[in-house]
């Protein structure tokens, strides 16, 4: 019996044609409230963030976010995991020396050093404004949870990752990556949401489409991969259902007879 499901956000939820979550979905939630099964945002996205996405209607039990990094729910956190500050460190010396993009988040704030064409590209791809720029340095001082480089290949990306040993990186974009503790990811933060609900893992279902939503998807029950997933997804996934604007949430609960 499901007891937990996980959604993933861009892609799952909000689609990114229409700008908004399908009315099918809102429809979903609602049926699965009053089911009594407890409905999970888990997105790498800040908290800011998904205050200016149009999932205000929205109602979940509780939110896993920065990939897993920083859970809650509306009676406070139930979970965080920060960097290692030595990997924060090493990057604030690397980023001195060569200078790319670069965000920052914290619990309360995310930021960025500077602004450029592949920001831009990378926040549109997201219907997400810029950033607000900041000093990275306040990294030495204040907890960050994720560092989101932008406008690196994969040989600085491997040269960031030497640099941060206690850490670990999925690429989402062309243009940008996810780095969060190496014993991070969404599945670790679902676990210990699961631990506070008393739900075990068997009795949980997720959907998602990137590919930071693959541990995730190995570790609930149902995996549900959304017809526009990607490939490594839709792999590693119990069924593929249609894709975000084609009801592809509704369609997956209805099937497994769950609404």
């Amino acid at each position: 019996m499901i007891k937990a499901i996980f959604f993933d956000i861009d892609g799952t939820l909000l689609s990114h044609t229409s700008k908004s979550v399908p009315d099918s979905t809102k429809k979903a939630l609602r049926l699965l409230k009053q089911n009594g099964i407890y409905t999970f945002i888990a997105s790498g996205r800040h908290i800011s963030e998904m205050k200016d996405l149009p999932l205000d209607d929205l109602d979940f039990t509780g939110y896993i976010t920065l990939n897993g990094q920083y859970c809650f729910n509306n009676k406070g956190m139930i979970y965080d995991l920060a960097i290692n500050q030595n990997d924060i460190n090493n990057m604030i010396h690397y980023i001195d020396k060569y200078p790319f993009p670069c965000i920052f988040v914290e619990d309360e704030l995310m930021y960025i050093n500077y602004h450029n064409d592949a920001v831009q590209i990378v926040q549109d791809a997201i219907s997400t404004p810029l950033p607000d720029i900041n000093d990275l340095h306040r990294g030495y001082n204040h907890k960050v949870y994720q560092v989101i480089p932008y406008d690196i290949d994969k040989n600085k990306e491997i040269e960031i990752l030497d640099l941060m040993p206690n850490s670990k990186a999925t690429r989402w974009h062309d243009l940008a990556i996810d780095i969060i503790p190496k014993n991070g990811g969404k599945q670790n933060g679902i676990q210990q949401v699961l631990n506070y609900y008393n739900i075990k893992p068997n009795e949980t279902m997720a959907f998602g489409d990137g590919n930071n939503d693959i541990d995730m998807l190995e570790f609930v029950e149902i995996a549900i991969a959304m017809g526009n997933a990607s490939d490594k997804v839709k792999e590693v996934s119990d069924y593929i259902t249609d894709d975000v604007d084609s009801d592809g949430i509704y369609n997956a609960l209805k099937k497994y007879e769950i609404i």
